[in-house]
């Protein structure tokens, strides 16, 4: 009985451990946006949507495109690092600190029924420590660029 309770128990702790992986709960300054797309779909989405709104793609990295030229195959994922010049410079004179945050990253992962989830920590809370040293300025950058990143992954998840 005892063996029989502890398989269970292990058997347990997996299965939910698998449905937890699965997506991205909410966090303390993230933006989590669950849709009805497929990955490829919302990488292609979120990256038209960036270009739309005048924004620039700076960096990308996929473990899932790296596994797979390994031979290995995981759910998809991609971080997209996103910013401009402009606002590069303007954070940059509020608090050169705040330069390592640059380029701020939307994540797009695969979920296990096909569909997939964008997110991103908002510039407000990445540029958060730095607030006190970029003072008002800082505020109201993070501010502007808390809603062009909103209405970038609006863009992004409208089903096209």
């Amino acid at each position: 009985m005892r063996l029989f309770l502890s398989i269970f128990l292990c058997v347990s702790v997996l299965i939910q451990g698998a449905v937890v992986a699965d997506s991205l709960a909410e966090r303390q300054g993230w933006q989590v946006m669950p849709t009805s797309l497929g990955y490829e779909a919302l990488v292609g989405n979120l990256k038209a949507s960036i270009k739309k709104e005048g924004m620039l793609l700076v960096t990308q990295a996929s473990a899932s495109s790296g596994a797979k030229g390994r031979g290995l195959t995981i759910p998809g994922n991609r971080i997209i690092g996103v910013y401009r010049n402009d606002y590069a410079v303007r954070m940059l004179e509020a608090s050169v600190a705040a330069g390592i945050e640059a380029p701020i990253r939307f994540y797009v992962t695969e979920n296990s029924d096909g569909t997939a989830t964008l997110s991103w920590k908002t510039p407000g809370f990445v540029f958060g420590p730095y607030m006190a040293e970029g003072g008002v300025a800082l505020k109201e950058l993070a501010a502007e660029l808390d809603q062009v990143f909103l209405t970038i992954a609006e863009g992004a998840v409208a089903s096209k």
